[in-house]
């Protein structure tokens, strides 16, 4: 019979993670002297500690390692955890790629550049006009229509708010200065009334878009463009929809074209392992 402490030494194992073990059930000591409380295990129970810590190792938790024990769903459990690893270690590879990008940009122009974040796209209703544009100057002059003839057939509908979401869909598939076809979306709370040009629908949430800011003048989205593709090719993704910019600031709100706020949003699918 060894003390706690002994028992402790010869299993590398600390005197508190006994203890927390044996309130968690896991391991008893074999006997406890009723007169002063000292816990004794036998060296037969070395191979259950080992295998306690073992399991501990492998990151499984105390739940998981009570049903490992005693023999429960010992290839499921093991199938759980491994593929929880390899989510980490993909998260983790995701997150060094992230890395050597910015240091990159920090070698190449002193600081951080675009960066790109991974969000879910939300479900909305909006109204939707598709034109095509001959260029991107031509937005300041067809878009506040678009809102006009929208209002005129539905008053007192409501654009959302909380928060506001409008975007230009564009459909080409590639970037163009010229002859540009896009679909400008508003999202409103319910669906209105039809014009011959205006139409209302429901967008599907999108569970990941490789998203980037860009702040100024939108003749200078190229370089957002540019920065969000090279993101998506070096993960190893692939775009799943069609590229929308999001306005969050822009001439409505902001007289200086260089405190314009747009957001570039890119549905992507992941790699699959």
């Amino acid at each position: 019979m060894y003390r706690i402490g002994q028992f402790s030494k010869i299993g590398k194992v600390t005197v508190k993670a006994l203890r927390f073990y044996e309130d968690e059930g896991l391991i008893l000591p074999d006997r406890v002297d009723a007169a002063t409380g000292y816990r004794y295990y036998d060296s037969s129970q070395l191979p259950r500690l080992h295998k306690i810590l073992a399991l501990r190792q492998c990151g499984f938790s105390i739940q998981e390692i009570r049903q490992l024990l005693v023999g429960k769903n010992l290839a499921s459990l093991f199938s759980e955890r491994r593929g929880r690893i390899e989510e980490e270690l993909r998260e983790r590879s995701s997150q060094l790629s992230s890395i050597e990008a910015y240091l990159e940009s920090i070698r190449e122009v002193g600081d951080l550049g675009y960066q790109i974040v991974v969000k879910s796209l939300p479900r909305c209703m909006v109204y939707s006009k598709r034109f095509v544009a001959a260029s991107y100057d031509s937005y300041f002059d067809i878009v506040p229509k678009i809102g006009e003839e929208c209002a005129a057939a539905n008053p007192g509908l409501r654009c959302i708010e909380d928060p506001p979401y409008c975007f230009i869909e564009y459909h080409d598939g590639e970037y163009k200065e010229t002859d540009i076809d896009v679909e400008l979306c508003e999202a409103v709370e319910r669906r209105g009334v039809y014009t011959p040009t205006i139409k209302f629908k429901e967008i599907a949430a999108v569970p990941e878009a490789a998203c980037v800011l860009h702040k100024g003048p939108y003749s200078e989205l190229r370089g957002a463009y540019a920065a969000v593709f090279k993101w998506i090719d070096d993960k190893g993704c692939i775009p799943s929809g069609n590229p929308r910019e999001s306005y969050i600031d822009g001439i409505w709100n902001r007289r200086d074209p260089g405190e314009w706020l747009t957001e570039v949003q890119v549905p992507i699918e992941r790699p699959r392992r």
